[in-house]
């Protein structure tokens, strides 16, 4: 039997993204879910923490057209969840959020595209609070 490394929820408007991006997250030892935006992952959210099975992350899409974004959906989630552990990610590298993340409640951000290696290191790092 294998240990996971934590519970992670994708939430990126892209599927490709969200589709691979949990695959490598399952192969490298973590257990995913995915959303296609800031709604959806807030409602698999509140269903596992209600069942007793909650996040040990979750990784936000800033921007998704049309859709509920990562910064209304941090929003939202920090009204649940005080202690929620949110990596913020987006290939919009002029957002100013993106420089003040942690001002926003996010505890990492990952600039697309990104290396899974990074993903992994800063995922570790947001879930167990420890330094690679």
């Amino acid at each position: 039997m294998t240990v996971s490394k934590g519970k992670v929820l994708i939430m990126d408007d892209e599927e490709p993204i969200r589709y691979t991006t949990g695959r490598l997250l399952d192969i490298m030892g973590y257990d995913s879910l995915i959303a296609g935006n800031g709604f959806e992952a807030i409602q698999l959210y509140k269903k596992e923490m209600e069942n007793g099975r909650p996040f040990d992350a979750i990784i936000l899409d800033l921007i998704i057209p049309g859709g509920m974004g990562g910064k209304e959906a941090m929003e939202k989630l920090l009204e649940m969840d005080k202690n929620v552990k949110v990596i913020l990610t987006s290939g919009y590298l002029g957002d100013p959020i993106l420089s003040s993340y942690r001002e926003h409640g996010f505890a990492g951000v990952v600039l697309k595209p990104y290396a899974i290696e990074e993903l992994d290191r800063i995922l570790f790092r947001v879930i167990t609070g420890l330094q690679l």
